[in-house]
């Protein structure tokens, strides 16, 4: 049996997937732009898993490894200057 806290939060997480789904926020609504880099993104990390590959990395990969070396500063900085700082091709 659930919780009523858990129920509740059943309840939001219901509530905010209609709101999502009433405003039509999905992949297809997104500029091309933005599309086609993500279509880009998501096929350079498939053939670096196929390939056993480890560069280029993406900005989620070099944001990942900055966490881990809690470097400061990470949440602004775009790929290439994750990159530099990191010392990451």
């Amino acid at each position: 049996m659930a919780t009523t806290k858990q129920t509740r939060a059943a309840k939001r997480n219901v509530q905010s997937a209609q709101k999502a789904a009433s405003k039509k926020r999905t992949i297809t609504k997104l500029p091309s732009k933005t599309r086609s880099a993500l279509g880009k993104q998501g096929a350079a990390v498939a053939q670096r898993k196929r390939t056993g590959g480890v560069k280029p990395k993406t900005r989620a990969e070099l944001y990942e490894i900055a966490k881990k070396r809690d470097l400061p500063g990470r949440s602004k900085m775009g790929r290439d200057e994750l990159a530099r700082k990191l010392r990451v091709k």
